[in-house]
């Protein structure tokens, strides 16, 4: 999984469970058609796109969790691999964007927390707080959605950060990649590359 990383030293990483629309929020923030597919775990290595004149590359890494037809432990390598990625290239990564949908997440998570488990989700968040890489939540879909606050606010406790939501602007950025409304994201990723120093970044954001 590693080896197709182009060699920048900065880098901005996409990470989520399979079908959030990860493909689509790179398609937008590269411009740079990516395949997505129609049904989930099609991205099964990551997706590098980086700029020949700028020390900088944006990654999308494989979708993990539940995808019809593939063997769980498949799917347990796949997020291995994500997580390895991450803890390889943390000293580079300037921002983490772990994309979650803004209709399903809540029930996700819900579904997976128990005494002996921990969302996939809420365990990424985490790990990004633990190597020190700032992360943004892109909440994507977020067109399908009509609760939009209280749904924010239910996501913003199970990860920890006490609601209103609206105070974590630079950590929850709700979005509809697919029809080009990232502004939140964009604008949380900037706050982020100011902090690092990296204001020669905001072209792409």
């Amino acid at each position: 999984m590693f080896e197709t990383r182009p060699d920048r030293d900065a880098e901005v990483v996409l990470v989520g469970r399979s079908n959030v629309g990860k493909s689509t929020l790179m398609r937008e923030i590269t411009g740079h058609n990516v395949d997505t597919g129609g049904s989930p775990g099609v991205t099964k290595k990551p997706n590098h796109y980086d700029w020949t004149s700028e020390d900088f590359v944006v990654s999308d890494l494989p979708g993990f969790g539940f995808m019809a037809g593939v063997p769980e432990d498949v799917r347990e390598r796949i997020k291995t691999d994500v997580v390895r990625y991450v803890e390889a290239n943390a000293e580079k990564i300037i921002v983490g964007v772990l994309v979650v949908d803004g209709k399903a997440a809540i029930d996700i998570i819900d579904r997976h927390s128990g005494p002996d488990e921990i969302p996939h989700d809420v365990e990424l968040f985490g790990f990004f707080q633990e190597l020190d890489v700032p992360v943004v939540v892109a909440v994507n879909k977020m067109d399908k959605v009509d609760d939009r606050d209280e749904r924010l606010d239910a996501l913003a406790e199970r990860l920890g950060l006490y609601p209103p939501w609206q105070q974590f602007d630079d950590i929850l950025a709700p979005i509809s990649a697919k029809r080009g409304s990232i502004g939140p994201l964009n604008e949380a990723v900037r706050h982020h590359l100011h902090e690092a120093g990296r204001d020669d970044l905001f072209k792409f954001f």
